[in-house]
């Protein structure tokens, strides 16, 4: 390891000789286009390990059906390989929810669709061990972090193994991947003994024989796991309730003769780690190698700013806290704030940033009051059933940031564009502290270009019993607040609700009585989205199972893609 350099990152050889190189120490392949932004995994986990003196290189949207010249163009690193899909489940990048093939990619330069195959992680992979059987290979991101245990796969329809074993990488690197991959990469370096790296935080791997260690957890097997249903569903509420512990146990899963081990995951971060993760010399623009060309994905972000990660929401047909966790890890005011000044020096910025926010906006700087009880909880969410009692639900902290985000020279506009809880400032009876009609009065008037969009998913309380959402009635409550503000304002504003189709539970009579709802009434319609089953959602399980994880209750599946499509038009066909 050298000094720490600032550079782009090379994508070929000519880059690579331009810089002097005469080895790379870690080559990144990726399903995306690359982008150097905070947005993009492969460009943090670059940067990173940039920032601490490794030479890396990447290898965007490699051709995987020519002679794999893309795959032997670099050379082996010094180091290891790492591979990701890019921002998205690749299956779910190029299907839609019917298994039709998708038209375009927003991660591709001009949109273009196929640069990439099905299951990349597998696919990219499996060629590096062909070719550099000896160089390690880890792999991470969506879909990597998704599948690194049994999971159901909705556009086979079928259970699949560890995607450790599909693929034949050497580790797996879960969640957000700072830490994991410094400390990784740093041990590889070193020549540490391979029994200390299996030691690491949020890696996985597999092993042959029987797992020897006394405190792990051990799941049911792959193979128990494709006969029986139930086993396949207690495996998940498992991995589920540990994952959202802050000190969760070893995960391991007998799969053929051997077994996959999940270690458990680091602390959140700090607030300091948080702030070093952004205070990287990004330049927050495509690759030099694209000249320009449009890149929809990153049209959509270049803009924007993101304030924390994690997601205490809970949502069973969700996978944010299975990949950033439960427990949210914010910047500092100060971090955000220099970022945002940074903005004015980008190219096309006038002023609007598109969106300063996380998975969900308002959960900036939210935690437990006491975090003894956050330490012991096992719970999924603090917001369903009830809102926990110890969170801490003020916006005080969030009105502070946009305060002072309004007093920075250049910013005209600072949208919300991420989404929202109304149940972290509302609940049936009205506003739930002294922060949040402010809170909610701002964002309406001073953080949206015209319309509110927030996210009931359904209106029938057995459905959103098994989403994990909280009763329409809140909605109806957050639209009244919503109406009286906005006319007192005299402001033109819309609030525009989304909604999900065949999600378990969910028939004909359940979207029937969703188009017909009368607090629906008046209201911008277009936006429902039909359930899609992804890797590592209790929603997936319960499309695969017919069987709630919790309780092992069973429940009603659509799992005809005609009735499904049903489903979704009825919400067109409400005024007939």
């Amino acid at each position: 390891m050298e000094e720490s350099a600032v550079y782009m990152f090379p994508t070929s050889i000519k880059e690579v000789k331009a810089l002097g190189w005469d080895y790379i120490d870690v080559i990144l392949f990726t399903g995306d286009a690359f982008v150097d932004h905070p947005s993009f995994g492969t460009a943090v986990i670059a940067r990173w390990l940039q920032k601490h003196g490794y030479r890396v290189a990447v290898v965007p949207q490699p051709n995987w059906r020519d002679d794999l010249r893309d795959f032997r163009k670099l050379g082996a690193p010094r180091l290891y390989f790492g591979v990701n899909a890019g921002a998205m489940d690749s299956m779910v990048n190029h299907y839609t929810a019917a298994k039709r093939l998708r038209s375009d990619d927003a991660y591709t330069p001009e949109g273009k669709a196929g640069q990439r195959p099905d299951y990349a992680v597998t696919v990219y992979t499996k060629i590096l061990k062909q070719i550099y059987p000896d160089i390690p290979v880890v792999i991470g991101g969506i879909e990597a972090s998704l599948r690194r245990v049994t999971h159901y796969d909705y556009w086979q329809d079928c259970l699949k193994p560890s995607i450790l074993v599909e693929s034949g990488a050497d580790w797996l690197c879960y969640g957000m991947g700072e830490r994991t991959m410094i400390e990784f990469t740093k041990a590889i370096e070193s020549g540490r003994n391979v029994n200390d790296i299996r030691k690491i935080p949020q890696l996985g791997f597999y092993m042959d024989g029987r797992c020897k260690l006394k405190d792990a957890v051990i799941l049911n097997s792959y193979e128990r796991c494709t006969k029986d249903k139930v086993a396949f569903a207690e495996n998940f509420h498992v991995v589920e309730t540990y994952a959202n512990m802050l000190t969760p146990p070893v995960l391991v899963e007998p799969v053929g003769n051997g077994y996959v081990q999940i270690n458990p995951t680091w602390p959140p971060a700090t607030q300091a780690e948080m702030d070093s993760f952004w205070d990287l010399p990004f330049t927050k623009l495509p690759h030099p190698r694209y000249k320009g060309k449009h890149i929809p994905a990153f049209e959509m972000i270049k803009f924007s700013v993101n304030t924390h990660r994690g997601c205490f929401g809970g949502c069973n047909f969700c996978t944010i806290a299975a990949h950033q966790g439960k427990f949210i890890q914010s910047r500092s005011e100060d971090s955000i704030i220099k970022e945002i000044k940074g903005l004015n020096g980008l190219p096309g910025f006038a002023g609007n940033i598109s969106d300063v926010g996380a998975p969900t906006a308002n959960m900036y700087g939210m935690k437990g009051k006491n975090p003894d009880l956050c330490a012991k909880c096992r719970r999924k969410s603090c917001l369903f059933p009830a809102p926990c009692k110890n969170m801490d639900r003020s916006h005080e902290r969030l009105l502070k940031l946009y305060d002072r985000i309004a007093g920075v020279k250049g910013i005209k506009h600072a949208y919300i564009g991420s989404g929202i809880r109304y149940d972290l400032f509302l609940d049936e009876k009205g506003y739930v502290d002294e922060t949040s009609y402010p809170y909610l009065k701002e964002l309406i008037l001073e953080h949206t270009s015209g319309r509110l969009k927030v996210a009931p998913e359904h209106t029938e309380d057995s459905v959103l019993k098994l989403m994990a959402k909280p009763s329409f009635k809140l909605f109806e409550r957050l639209r009244i607040e919503f109406d009286n503000i906005v006319r007192s304002s005299g402001r033109k504003c819309e609030l525009v609700p989304y909604f999900i189709s065949g999600h378990p539970g969910c028939g004909m009579r359940e979207m029937q009585r969703l188009s017909r709802n009368p607090a629906l009434k008046g209201l911008y319609m277009d936006q429902v989205q039909d359930f899609t089953p992804t890797p590592m959602t209790t929603s997936s399980v319960m499309y695969y199972t017919g069987l709630d994880p919790k309780n092992l209750d069973k429940l009603f599946v659509e799992r005809d893609i005609e009735r499904k499509r049903e489903q979704k038009s009825f919400f067109f066909r409400r005024s007939k």
